[in-house]
């Protein structure tokens, strides 16, 4: 089996941009949309989770605060690092542990947590079939009746991006996001500042998977709604009445199968059948 991450995936990540992203322009949405939907459904605490593809602890930390015990895999050792490091913040509710580790490959014990978040994985792994084992590996350290939270980022990302951020006039980004539109694999050969290597879901795609690796689909959601394509959202986002009326337009359309697509993230909520026996 290959590496977990493509080489070009580790240099975009060692820039270190993921430690910021989440907190700034669109990331704000994407983050306060996908906490509500995953506290939507998680058991209260304790519980244990485990964060596959966990980055630099941003959800680790967030639900370890809240009282679960969670246990952070990212294949970066920076990554592993950062949230470490974030961990040690917050010494009275820190992430239990951390390890570099590959999606695919799980070392959990069968059936040994409560709910499992790939929140990341699934777009950088992009042939089908290393996803799908991603997703079983999901399945296997499941308990029965065990919660998966699976992201993808949609199949129109890129295209409505780069209307709103201008870029699709740069005949390198209209390569790009052609081929986004054509098979959702996005690549990047050039040295600009766009994305890195990943797949880009289709809904009917995420749900596929998801079903074939085993599990029980619960829901499917798209996370922004289209308030991340506001050109002027970091303005609108700090004023908190705005940011509300925000949040509650994505809540609206989040499950409207016409307006799926306009989302730049999909999220899959799905259950490892209680009778399953691994």
């Amino acid at each position: 089996m290959d590496e977990p991450l493509a080489s070009e995936v580790q240099a975009y990540y060692a820039r270190g941009g993921e430690t910021r992203r989440l907190f700034r322009s669109h990331g704000q949405i994407e983050l306060a949309r996908t906490q509500e939907i995953i506290l939507r459904h998680l058991p209260p605490p304790p519980g244990s989770i485990l964060d596959v593809g966990g980055g630099p602890g941003i959800y680790a930390c967030w639900l370890a605060a809240r009282g679960y015990h969670v246990h952070l895999v990212d294949a970066m050792p920076s990554h592993v690092e950062q949230a470490r490091q974030a961990s040690a913040g917050q010494p009275d509710t820190p992430v239990a542990t951390l390890r570099v580790g590959d999606a695919r490959r799980l070392e959990e014990a069968d059936a040994t947590v409560d709910a499992v978040l790939l929140l990341g994985p699934l777009y950088h792994l992009t042939e089908r079939g290393d996803r799908i084992q991603a997703l079983r590996e999901a399945r296997r350290v499941l308990r029965p009746g065990g919660l998966l939270f699976a992201v993808g980022i949609g199949r129109f990302a890129s295209l409505l991006s780069g209307m709103v951020d201008n870029f699709l006039g740069d005949p390198d980004a209209q390569a790009i996001v052609e081929r986004d539109l054509r098979d959702g694999q996005h690549r990047n050969p050039t040295d600009k500042d766009y994305f890195t290597t990943a797949f880009f879901h289709r809904p009917e795609e995420l749900t596929g998977e998801v079903t074939d690796a085993g599990f029980d689909l619960v829901d499917l959601l798209g996370v922004e709604g289209p308030a991340w394509l506001l050109p002027d959202l970091e303005r609108r986002w700090a004023d908190e009445a705005e940011r509300e009326r925000l949040i509650e337009t994505a809540r609206a359309v989040e499950r409207e199968p016409t307006l799926l697509g306009i989302h730049a993230h999909l999220l899959a909520v799905a259950r490892r059948p209680a009778s399953d026996p691994g």
